[in-house]
């Protein structure tokens, strides 16, 4: 009993010890800081959160607080001249109200976007106003390895997979990303948006990036020459990225046949020229017009399938078969990266693909070895001002990769 009472002693003891601590540690410590939010201490409000529901109007929200009908349509009848007063399913609402017996309805806050909001001021007069959250922009400079698609490297570095779309429309010209391989090196410079400083909205701008291709380095820096104001991306030497050719009229996709003087046919089943290369991919992928110009032919016949033909200028034509759907008619005009028609396997195909042809000069040519022209060079007197501009851009690339692969090197 007594070496129960001597336990039962301890553990009070030490008991009393660690409350001691810890009303010391709540002593010691920073005050809490008030929650902030559209410009307002809520600890001065009595604060209530909703969403909008499926049968709620901007005039049914006004209702709920308390305020009589003669009230309801002043209110509305004074902010309708600043902003909308529709309202969208589940977005949010904030009601500020005043923190005394009358409980008084003092803000109503309204968010259709992330980024803006309605306010509307009842502590005096009625007053409405359509407003918008602060935006921070923070640059963020990586640097890393393929090691699947472009798309899920950039997931597993935790950088919106949206960057990847961009990446590929600004090096489309320069890089065959049906060439890419994992291990291929990158570094990619970007801005990326806050809402409040801390609320992440995403991919606001492209800085500069490089990646390795067949072991060389290209890089790709934003510049607006001064005659157009046309922002367009350029190497470190003010050569433009931008070619007059797509490399490729589809994304992410297998070449599994190349242009070839003689190959055994599949289907024929006899040794014949194949004058085009063909692309892999899912029945119904989008194809897109490698170039601008006018659709010459589109139709079928038993070889080709559905395909379209599109005559860009003088010199250059291309071609696309095995289409399972033709999306443009003969006469049209399209733009570079237009869609013009969906993968299939018409015509005389073991499956579904895209059998890409290339003519230059009435000759068809193998298009993954011809040297393509090239879009508006960089004009002479524009070139300083571009040098200046990329200088500190590329270090920023040059160093961020460096430290990155050192590491990984020894690790």
């Amino acid at each position: 009993m007594k070496k129960i009472a001597f336990l039962f002693c301890v553990l009070l003891a030490l008991s009393s010890c660690n409350n001691s601590e810890e009303d010391f540690v709540i002593e010691d410590a920073e005050p809490q800081k008030p929650v902030v939010d559209f410009g307002f201490h809520y600890d001065e409000f009595n604060v209530h959160y909703d969403t909008i529901q499926s049968q709620d109007t901007f005039e049914r929200i006004l209702k709920k607080q308390n305020l009589n009908g003669k009230k309801v349509a002043e209110i509305i009848r004074v902010v309708k001249d600043s902003f909308s007063t529709s309202v969208r399913y589940k977005r949010p609402y904030v009601c500020l109200r005043s923190k005394d017996k009358y409980n008084k309805l003092q803000y109503l806050i309204y968010q259709p976007t992330r980024l803006d909001y309605y306010l509307i001021d009842l502590t005096d007069s009625i007053i409405g106003y359509k407003k918008m959250r602060p935006l921070k922009f923070k640059v963020r400079t990586i640097a890393g390895e393929l090691t699947g698609s472009l798309t899920q490297t950039l997931r597993s570095m935790k950088v919106e997979p949206t960057l990847s779309g961009r990446l590929t429309k600004v090096f489309a010209w320069s890089i065959d990303f049906f060439k890419s391989r994992k291990g291929d090196k990158f570094a990619i410079s970007f801005t990326e948006r806050y809402i409040n400083d801390t609320v992440y909205d995403g991919v606001d701008s492209l800085r500069a990036a490089f990646f390795e291709y067949k072991g060389e380095k290209i890089y790709a820096f934003p510049f607006a020459q001064e005659r157009n104001g046309k922002t367009d991306y350029y190497d470190e030497n003010g050569k433009a990225l931008k070619n007059f050719f797509l490399k490729a009229p589809l994304k992410f996709v297998n070449i599994t046949s190349r242009f070839a003087k003689n190959r055994f046919h599949p289907v024929q089943l006899i040794w014949k020229a194949h004058k085009g290369t063909d692309y892999a991919a899912p029945s119904g992928t989008p194809i897109m017009t490698t170039a601008s110009g006018v659709v010459e032919q589109a139709g079928y016949t038993t070889g080709n399938g559905n395909f379209v033909k599109v005559k860009h200028d003088k010199t250059y034509s291309t071609q696309y078969l095995h289409m399972s759907r033709i999306l443009v008619r003969r006469g049209q005009r399209v733009k570079q990266g237009d869609v013009i028609g969906k993968v299939g396997s018409t015509g005389l195909a073991t499956g579904p693909h895209v059998c890409y042809r290339f003519w230059k000069n009435g000759q068809q040519v193998d298009a993954l070895k011809l040297k393509l022209p090239n879009s508006q060079t960089m004009e002479g007197r524009n070139l300083p001002k571009y040098k200046e501009f990329m200088r500190p851009l590329k270090r920023e690339l040059d160093s961020v990769a460096e430290v990155t692969f050192r590491k990984k090197s020894k690790s």
